[in-house]
């Protein structure tokens, strides 16, 4: 065995848990993303799903891609660069640079992409990137193939944040990056704060709107619309894979900035473009989106009932505003265990572990839908306090 596959071979956690017979991912999903899904051949109740507005098989979507499909493929077989951008693309664009009122609109195959690649390109040496120390995995990464200074700050600290942005020089250029909703713990970010000091101290600001868009502000917008600095964040990215049932993102800023970025970027040259059937479903769910604003009513409606049920039963549940509930275990063995368990119960739901969250704050991550029903919430409510209770996790 070579040096390099000698290394490799000595990672054996994913052995090691499925030897106890609790390792809990690519599980296989046999049915369409709704609130109940066919695991293993039978109905589960899905707890772990990013479709906050519950549009992933809504027939109007359904019926978009499909049509997309039939005009132009499967694939456009080259980057938004080259041979790669569709009419619809540019539809896209528009529609969402009107929607998130910015000049313009730049689409990528991959959420993780939208922050990878956007961070290092806009920045470089003599620059400075600030971010939170929970910031989503993607930020993480551009901020490790940028050539600018990074600096932490505390978890939406803005104390931490402004200590940080005066270790800046004055005249430096600065962004701070941060997510809207941070994904794991469901807590939101402090952005009326951070943008006053961002103009404070001449920093742009990026916000991350993955998990704010379809939750928060007016139409689904996101978290700077829900606070009302939406125009005056200068860069806002988001992704398709959430509130939007398909697959893809999206960074909307103003024209200087996107002239650069459409430009420079290299994973958007070097990427595929958003296939055709993926583009129509995002243009259908965000009409849906637009014109039913009861989705977004429902989604508040049902986690405000989880919050109070997980609340009155005694779990420790964190900061979390959002429909993201995260359940604290603190101990990754039992996380993995209540996960297995719960599974058998008939509940999907998503354990986090590090390194995705220091050791001792391990969860699982209760994700809400629109369409979810208080009878399904109840159900899941009442399996996983018979399964804590069963490993005296509560």
């Amino acid at each position: 065995m070579k040096p390099l596959q000698k290394k490799l071979s000595l990672y054996t956690a994913p052995q090691e848990a499925r030897a106890k017979g609790v390792y809990p991912y690519f599980t296989p999903i046999s049915s369409e993303q709704n609130t109940e899904v066919i695991i293993e051949g039978k109905k589960v109740l899905m707890l772990g799903s990013n479709s906050y507005l519950g549009l992933t098989n809504h027939p109007k979507i359904k019926e978009a891609a499909i049509a997309a499909i039939k005009k132009y493929g499967s694939g456009c077989a080259g980057s938004p660069f080259l041979n790669g951008t569709l009419d619809i693309h540019i539809q896209l664009e528009n529609e969402l640079a009107e929607f998130m009122h910015k000049d313009g609109v730049m689409l990528f195959s991959a959420g993780f992409q939208a922050n990878a690649g956007t961070i290092p390109c806009i920045t470089g040496r003599n620059d400075y990137v600030l971010f939170d120390e929970r910031d989503h995995a993607s930020i993480i990464e551009g901020k490790q193939l940028t050539f600018a200074t990074t600096l932490k700050y505390r978890h939406n600290n803005v104390e931490d944040l402004e200590r940080v942005l005066q270790k800046c020089p004055i005249d430096a250029s600065k962004l701070v990056v941060t997510d809207g909703v941070f994904s794991m713990e469901g807590d939101v970010a402090n952005l009326p704060e951070i943008k006053r000091l961002c103009d404070q101290y001449d920093a742009t600001l990026m916000v991350d709107e993955a998990h704010g868009l379809g939750v928060f502000g007016s139409e689904g917008r996101g978290t700077c619309d829900h606070f009302g600095i939406l125009e005056g964040t200068e860069i806002v990215m988001g992704t398709f894979s959430k509130s939007l049932a398909s697959i893809g993102g999206f960074v909307a800023t103003d024209k200087e900035t996107l002239n650069y970025m459409k430009h420079a970027v290299r994973p958007y040259i070097f990427t595929a473009s958003i296939s055709p059937a993926s583009t129509a479903s995002v243009i259908a769910a965000l009409h849906i989106m637009r014109s039913e604003p009861e989705r977004q009513t429902a989604l508040w409606d049902i986690q405000r009932y989880a919050l109070k049920s997980f609340q009155d039963l005694g779990f420790e549940i964190g900061n979390t505003s959002t429909p993201i509930i995260p359940i604290f275990v603190r101990d990754n063995d039992k996380t993995f265990a209540v996960t297995r368990m719960l599974l058998d119960e008939g509940v999907f739901i998503s354990p986090v572990i590090s390194p995705a969250v220091p050791a001792d704050e391990t969860l699982i991550r209760v994700a809400l839908m629109a369409t979810h029903t208080k009878e399904q919430i109840d159900f899941g409510v009442d399996k996983i306090y018979k399964c804590f209770k069963k490993l005296n996790i509560l």
